[in-house]
């Protein structure tokens, strides 16, 4: 018996199936080709940019020290009250750790820490940590070596930090403090710098981006206008010092501000001022600077965008009756919100990171937060602060990204209206 022949419905359902995998096995060639094109630069992005920032996020968090040098003590002090002095067994377990740790690094690390807690606390580790190992009574032998073993304090900054993660530094950076129950409170006046520090950046930052835009308005306007040839021209003159180092430029400021410099001479010679002024190592000598040096960042995405508006539409609310002024702020400059809002974020971000500039033009109280942020990497090699100070500058960028999408997608969607 032979099979009957297939149907004529048939034919085309499975001609339409073959067609389909065909289809798929092509879409999935073409994503498989553009990830191998984009592989090499995602593995660049990810070792370069996410990895470090990913340590960064870590090592504002993490105290790895206390647990490591004195993981006995930390065991025995687990259910401790904090409220009267340890028992012995905790004595006798902080001997045979610092008795174990003085063979290494460790008793170096934890004494660094420690004595982040408590000024001295590094000489105390120290110490004992030399007089290892004690026979007999641990407690006694601790006590006389040093009486501060005696005292509650430096007990309960052992037992606060004894987890692998803590919030000390984060707090630090805010100028709060966590007490040795877990509470948190404002830090003591002399030590609550880092919210001054962070307000000084962001005003240096926001002047910066403030007279920036002052100055680069006017003249991406004034090079929009241009024929080509002529706006190419002036493009050149703004990228010829965006090409030149930073340091060389900073140098030329430094020749410029100084007490004999072109500017007081100028200055004087025009009857402006009797004597020179103090231009160097303040904060108009870095605001100066820095807005020369970021101007180019403010002044492209505004002529970009500027380049890309009709002149027709402002021509066209001239000739409905509008004043001329009028129609410049009401057609014209909300269709340049998008460059502005690139070149605000580009310029604030690049500022409030900014490090050589105040550090080579700016006095005492002009340095910013980066200043100190390589000040607890090269001097006090204090990496917990360093993070944590660089995480909230992270932070504060990352909010400002947020509020530059919200601005361009709010921007978009009245365009689409």
């Amino acid at each position: 018996m032979t099979a009957p022949p297939a149907t004529p419905v048939a034919a085309p359902v499975a001609a339409q199936r073959k067609l389909k995998q065909e289809l798929r096995r092509a879409e999935l060639r073409k994503k498989a080709s553009a990830l191998a094109l984009i592989a090499p630069l995602a593995l660049f992005l990810l070792v370069v940019f996410a990895v470090p920032i990913g340590a960064l996020l870590q090592r504002a968090v993490a105290s790895p020290e206390i647990p490591n040098a004195l993981p006995q003590t930390v065991a025995a002090l687990a259910h401790w009250d904090r409220k009267a002095l340890p028992p012995d067994v905790a004595f006798t377990a902080l001997a045979a750790d610092l008795a174990t740790a003085r063979q290494g690094n460790a008793a170096g690390e934890l004494a660094r820490r420690l004595n982040n807690e408590i000024s001295g606390y590094r000489s105390l580790v120290t110490k004992t940590a030399r007089a290892m190992p004690v026979e007999g009574d641990a407690k006694a032998a601790l006590v006389a070596i040093d009486a501060r073993w005696g005292e509650l304090p430096y007990w309960q900054a052992i037992a606060k930090n004894g987890s692998r993660t803590t919030p000390f530094f984060l707090l630090a950076s805010l100028d709060l403090q966590q007490d040795n129950f877990g509470s948190i409170h404002k830090a003591p006046p002399e030590g609550a710098i880092y919210l001054d520090i962070f307000g000084r950046t962001l005003w240096i930052g926001a002047l910066t981006t403030a007279l920036a835009l002052l100055i680069a308005f006017p003249l991406a306007y004034w090079a929009s206008t241009l024929p080509a040839r002529q706006a190419n021209l002036v493009m050149i003159c703004v990228l010829i010092p965006f090409w030149t180092s930073v340091l060389v430029r900073i140098a030329a400021w430094v020749v410029l501000l100084q007490q004999s410099g072109l500017v007081n001479t100028g200055l004087m010679a025009l009857g402006v001022t009797s004597g020179p002024i103090a231009l160097l190592f303040n904060r108009t000598g870095v605001t100066i600077s820095m807005v020369h040096i970021l101007l180019p960042f403010m002044i492209l995405p505004l002529y970009s965008v500027m380049k890309a508006i009709p002149p027709t539409y402002q021509r066209a609310a001239i000739s409905l009756g509008s004043h001329p002024f009028a129609a410049f702020w009401r057609v014209y400059v909300p269709q340049t919100y998008a460059g502005i809002a690139a070149g605000v974020l580009l310029v604030f971000i690049t500022a409030i990171g900014y490090y050589i500039t105040p550090a080579l033009l700016g006095g005492p109280g002009d340095q910013m937060v980066s200043y100190y942020v390589a000040y607890f990497t090269n001097q006090a090699v204090n990496w917990g602060m360093a993070c944590a100070l660089g995480a909230l500058l992270l932070a504060a960028t990352l909010v400002l990204y947020a509020v530059y999408q919200r601005i361009v997608q709010t921007n978009a969607n009245a365009n689409i209206r």
